[in-house]
């Protein structure tokens, strides 16, 4: 399980930073992974407003870490939770630069009708805090945020606010608002923690084993936490795959190869280990099933042969998750 903070606010070590790293130490003491982005420091370019994305379904701006990096984290995420000062009823002007690029996201879903398939299942949380006390004082977030997870493939069903914060100080000695938010995290996370998590491995982890878990998600994501990994993983994903995948409906542009120290690395370990045929070495874990799938390497191969393995694996997962329905 990944949870992906994003801390907006320009001071690093203010209120916002303290209340997000509240939330995020609770989810580590559950077992998830975490990393937290200072927005500011990110090197976000903002939205050329080009309309670029509508029409390619990427965004122009291809060289900076929102598409290099944070697209793909988003992707990732099974929870996300974004921190921010309230700046004129709204999040900081660095928060929403982030937020401002994620159109390329809503052009993904809404213009190429493409699902992610951790978004039935991904959760966004938001955390606010402000000087003043007014009443309408986080309606403008509120609303930002509602579009900005609708984007990202999150249902955004926890705002915690906090007024009359000044300083850092006064939530330190605030135990009733440190409480909330351990609370919060808890809630969110223990479920998605007691799901069974299967890795599915291959040697590049560019092709089957990425739409392995990624059918795997799609069909039964909030009862197994599917991962996956490779023995010696690739510089970046098939784009056949990622073609025939949309055929599907199913959009994985911004998937990226990881290795199966680091699909591991995630407690609890999994309880059963699915391998595509490569004759990868899998981990020697007391008590974890291994399963061969004995598939074709479709790299190299045809669109139709692509699409033939694609059919294949989600057949075997369709078949694999009824056992979690």
């Amino acid at each position: 399980m990944f949870v992906l903070g994003l801390q907006g606010s320009p001071r690093k070590k203010g209120s916002t930073a303290y209340l997000l790293d509240l939330f995020m130490e609770e989810a580590e003491s559950h077992g998830a992974e975490t990393k937290i982005i200072n927005v500011g420091d990110a090197g976000i370019i903002p939205c050329k407003g080009c309309g670029f994305c509508e029409k390619k379904g990427l965004c122009i701006t291809d060289d900076d870490t929102m598409s290099l990096k944070i697209f793909s984290l988003l992707r990732r995420a099974e929870v996300i939770v974004a921190a921010s000062p309230v700046y004129f009823y709204n999040v900081s002007a660095q928060l929403k630069t982030l937020i401002d690029r994620t159109q390329t996201l809503w052009s993904r879903k809404y213009k190429f009708r493409l699902t992610d398939p951790a978004a039935r299942y991904r959760k966004g949380v938001m955390i606010a805090q402000g000087a003043t006390r007014g009443d309408n004082l986080f309606e403008g977030i509120s609303l930002t945020m509602k579009y900005f997870f609708d984007a990202a493939g999150a249902d955004f069903n926890t705002f915690l606010t906090y007024r009359n914060i000044e300083t850092k100080k006064d939530l330190q000695k605030n135990e009733k608002i440190r409480e909330e938010i351990k609370n919060s995290a808890k809630k969110m996370i223990a479920p998605l923690s007691k799901r069974t998590k299967i890795l599915f491995a291959c040697r590049e982890n560019a092709c089957r084993s990425q739409m392995a878990a990624a059918f795997a998600m799609f069909l039964a994501g909030d009862k197994i936490d599917a991962v996956s990994g490779g023995s010696k993983p690739a510089s970046g994903i098939n784009p056949l795959m990622v073609k025939v995948m949309e055929e599907k409906g199913i959009d994985m542009a911004f998937c990226m190869p990881k290795s199966m120290e680091e699909a591991l690395f995630q407690y609890p370990p999994p309880a059963t280990i699915i391998t595509m045929g490569c004759g990868e070495a899998c981990p020697l874990i007391p008590g974890t099933r291994v399963v061969e799938w004995d598939l074709p390497d479709p790299a190299g191969k045809p669109l139709e042969f692509m699409r033939m393995v694609r059919d294949e694996i989600e057949q075997r997962v369709s078949r694999l998750t009824t056992d979690y329905s």
